[in-house]
Formats: C-alpha cells, structure tokens, sequence
C-alpha cells in the first residue's frame, strides 16, 4: 500500500470539517474527486493510520498526521515546480505566512489555474482540483497553503510552515 498525494489532501479537508458525518458523493464534489477516488483515499489513509474509524465517523489521527506531515511530507510528496504561469497563490504567499518571509523579489508560487489572477512559479498541488476546493473553503486553503510551505522544502519557510501547521493541528484537534 502506497499513500497518494490526494490521500493527504482529503485528510486535510477531513481535519477542516471537525467530528461531523458526511456523505462520500458531497465529500467528492467539495474536493474535485470521484467517489470511487475519495473511497480509496480513506481506505490508504485509514491503513496508514492517518485516519481512524470511529463509530462510522472518519476522523484524522492528528499525532501520526502531524508526523507524516512534518518529517516526512517533504520527501513523499516533493512539488513539481515549473514555468511563469497565472495561478493561485499558495505556500508563504498566502496567510497565515503571507508577509513573514521574505524570498528575494522571486516571483510567488502559484498553483497553475487559467483562472488564476496573479502570475507566479508554477506549483503543484496535491491535488489538480486544489484551486477549485480552495475557492470555496478558506481554512481548507490556508491548511493546503501551509502543507505546501512544508513541502517545498524552502530552508526559509520550514521552520514557520512546521509550527504554523502544528498549531492549526493542534486548534483544529481540540474540536474531535
């Protein structure tokens, strides 16, 4: 069993939605997936123990989440970066690191989206339907923005990136 980049998105829309049921077919629809995708995504995570079941619920394991995301999301889930593209802005460009790190005058890492308004250094998301989810869920965004500033692997935004995603873990964690 091999976790996928998707698995840890959905995981990440788990944590932002709290204790509360939900149906696979709304789920799928909210994040851009099939349900046959999102099924499988639960199915590795929960076998990864990134999840757990609890009481028909689906519910993120926030201690062995947290891990994974920190020491080891950067290695399993490295970016593709590429061309000068119109996108979404992500990683240190969007709150909670937006203005607290400084990267040089580089152009800002956007996810590649030809709805995009802002140019920047093509990155890729977890997910291709990332821009869409954010779009309507702004804690959603926010998470997935702090995941990328880990994932890059940025020596100037890790430190950062790392506590700002173990606190919003740790909020987040205190609603379960």
């Amino acid at each position: 069993m091999l976790l996928k980049p998707q698995d840890i998105y959905v995981l990440l829309k788990l944590v932002v939605l709290g204790p509360h049921h939900w149906s696979y077919a709304a789920l799928a629809s909210d994040l851009g997936l099939s349900t046959s995708q999102l099924h499988q995504a639960i199915k590795r995570s929960l076998t990864a123990g990134l999840a757990r079941n609890r009481n028909d619920l689906i519910l993120p394991d926030f201690l062995n989440l947290e891990e994974f995301l920190v020491h080891g999301l950067r290695y399993a889930f490295m970016p593709e970066r590429g061309h000068y593209c119109w996108g979404m802005l992500t990683a240190h460009a969007v709150a909670p690191l937006k203005g607290r790190i400084k990267m040089n005058g580089e152009p800002p890492p956007v996810w590649p989206d030809p709805d995009g308004e802002v140019k920047g250094i093509a990155f890729m998301p977890l997910y291709k339907s990332a821009p869409m989810a954010a779009r309507i869920d702004e804690q959603f965004y926010e998470l997935l923005a702090l995941t990328d500033a880990v994932r890059s692997g940025w020596a100037a935004t890790f430190p950062a990136a790392t506590q700002g995603l173990k606190n919003r873990l740790e909020a987040y964690s205190r609603k379960f």
